[in-house]
């Protein structure tokens, strides 16, 4: 017997992803499991299950398909960046809790290295795809720094670098060596340089690691 369906046919309508859900989900599972330049148009509508028309009345092109993909992906990391640091309360746990969001990344099922590297060495200059992979890299410099100045380091923006430095290969290494110890190895490096800069700085203003 055929199961009964529930709801209205406007609930049920409703309920349905639009074509742009269906478009950035098929994107996300292609774009990343094979690379933005191996994927064709046609395999991302075909995986979508819309037509033509509607990847182009929605996107208009590929590039910026690839850009909207690239934008998920830096909003859902940045979901779980968030809660990662917000477990922690005092400042020097919450910068470390940034690379705990990466450990959960690397443990995930289907985990291909850093979709935005990936991206940006394929990406046309002057593309979207160029301009979102630019975006994110931001995004981790710029919390890193920030997360550093709130922990006491004088120079906050130096060790921003050094701790992207240390994020991007932990991110190289398990993709490309298959180095599980390389999440813990990137944090233990990381507090290691946090617990250097404060040290360095205490004598002038008596800040000592919490």
């Amino acid at each position: 017997m055929a199961a009964k369906t529930t709801g209205s046919p406007a609930e049920r309508h409703a309920a349905r992803p639009s074509a742009r859900e269906r478009l950035l989900t098929a994107a996300n599972e292609l774009f990343y499991a094979e690379g933005v330049q191996t994927v064709g148009i046609d395999r991302v509508i075909e995986r979508a299950g819309v037509a033509k028309a509607s990847l182009y009345n929605t996107f208009g092109s590929k590039d910026e398909l690839v850009h909207a993909y690239l934008q998920a992906r830096h909003a859902a990391t940045a979901r779980r960046v968030r809660a990662a640091v917000d477990r922690h309360e005092t400042p020097r746990d919450r910068l470390l809790g940034f690379f705990d969001a990466q450990t959960e990344a690397f443990a995930g099922p289907g985990y291909r290295g850093c979709a935005f590297i990936a991206a940006g060495a394929e990406a046309k200059s002057g593309s979207g795809t160029e301009q979102a992979s630019a975006d994110y890299r931001a995004w981790v410099r710029g919390l890193l720094t920030d997360l550093a100045r709130q922990a006491g380091v004088a120079d906050a923006e130096a060790l921003g670098r050094r701790l992207q430095l240390l994020y991007d290969g932990a991110a190289v290494s398990v993709r490309m060596d298959g180095d599980a110890e390389a999440a813990a190895a990137a944090k233990a490096a990381a507090a290691a340089l946090l617990d250097a800069a404060l040290a360095a700085q205490a004598p002038e203003s008596g800040h000592r690691p919490e």
